[in-house]
């Protein structure tokens, strides 16, 4: 039987509110100690992130820790996006088995680490797999990353996020048992007899229709359906292109699931940041290498039509589902929360309405790992949600 609980705590003493949080988990789970814990811990605490993992581990009795810092924490229903805040999930129970990794200096070695990742893990991985991974967002090429990862555990359901800061800091920090380090990767396997329910709610829309790619360079389109990029970029945008970087936070790149589709709709297309644009050189940059051929096209970040996403997300994981949930784990993009829907606890509140009280725990990301058709991916502006359940009898 899985055994779950969360806990937070917004208390000023760093030490006060990893046992506060800690407890409250706990005393959800129905344990006395648990076989692992995650762990995730606002900017404000900063220098005193040992002193929680620490307590963290000594109060639930567990050195299997995995967590990270964050802007921004996600527990009992809240989404707590300044100040002090932590969240702390715990299991236990004889269904799942943990096991922490830690892997340091990422920079330029995105293969290497998934190998050291991969190497770690397999000899742990039981009937079913979810390894969760909070990797340091400045310091990580995702995409190789994952990709190495699929071929190296195939089969592996992999979630999780990068790692925030609210700026004071300039570097972020993963945690891994009673280890606090920058330019790193944490993370935890569950391995064991369980059901896995991903769903991956999209915060943008599409912008009219798709365009075909009819001259790049390298990550710099020249031309779409043979006009000038930028021409058709300001076209999608409308009125948002004639204030270039507040168009950049609202308007990217739709890139479809299936290469050279016509079209993109709901669940078939991951987004990509535009870089720069330049109305002068009729040309946009992106962060993505688009070849001649490929199609694309303009979604735009919007309150409504991100709840409209959500809800439809969550309904095709309620319908999916053969046994309630155990617990969950959801990872929000950092331009979500409230400064997207201009209220707070806003996911949060309808994960409880489609799912009840289950335990879920999570942060805002920099980026977000998570489902991709059929396969794992790099996404962003995203809330990647995982539920665990028990196997059906």
């Amino acid at each position: 039987m899985i055994r779950a609980g969360t806990g937070s705590s917004t208390a000023k003493n760093p030490r006060s509110a990893a046992l506060e949080a800690t407890a409250a988990a706990l005393q959800q789970a129905g344990l006395r100690t648990a076989d692992c814990a995650f762990v995730f811990a606002s900017t404000a605490y900063g220098g005193a992130f040992p002193m929680i993992v620490r307590s963290v581990s000594e109060a639930a009795g567990t050195r299997e820790v995995a967590g990270c810092g964050s802007i921004g924490v996600i527990a009992c229903g809240r989404e707590i996006e300044s100040g002090p805040a932590l969240a702390v999930l715990v299991l236990g129970g004889n269904t799942i088995q943990a096991t922490r990794l830690f892997v340091p200096q990422l920079r330029g070695r995105a293969r290497e680490v998934a190998h050291e990742i991969a190497t770690t893990v397999r000899p742990r991985l039981g009937a079913n797999n979810l390894l969760c991974l909070f990797p340091d967002t400045y310091n990580l090429e995702p995409e190789p990353l994952l990709a190495e990862l699929a071929r190296e555990l195939p089969g592996v359901t992999v979630v999780g996020g990068g790692a925030t800061e609210d700026g004071s800091v300039g570097e972020t920090f993963q945690f891994c048992g009673d280890v606090v380090s920058s330019n790193s990767v944490s993370g935890m396997l569950l391995a064991g007899e369980f059901d896995i329910n991903l769903g991956a709610a999209n915060a943008c829309a599409p912008l009219g229709p798709t365009h075909r790619v009819t001259a790049v360079r390298d990550n710099i389109i020249l031309e779409l359906d043979g006009r000038r990029a930028w021409d058709v970029f300001a076209e999608a945008a409308g009125p948002l292109a004639d204030d270039l970087a507040r168009a950049l936070s609202f308007v990217f790149v739709g890139i479809p699931l299936a290469p050279g589709a016509e079209r993109i709709a709901r669940g078939d297309f991951y987004v990509r940041n535009i870089t720069g644009a330049s109305s002068d050189h009729g040309v946009i940059a992106i962060a993505h290498r688009p070849r001649v051929g490929d199609t694309l096209g303009f979604v735009l970040r919007d309150a409504e039509r991100s709840r409209t996403e959500l809800k439809a997300t969550l309904e095709a994981m309620a319908a999916r589902i053969a046994q309630p949930p155990a617990f969950g784990l959801y990872f929000d993009c950092v331009s979500r929360g409230s400064g997207l829907y201009q209220m707070s606890d806003h996911d949060s509140a309808y994960i409880g309405q489609y799912f009840g009280q289950v335990p879920v725990a999570g942060f805002f990301t920099g980026f977000e790992i998570g489902p991709m058709e059929d396969r794992t991916g790099l996404l962003q502006y995203c809330g990647v949600l995982a539920l665990i359940s028990e196997k059906p009898a």
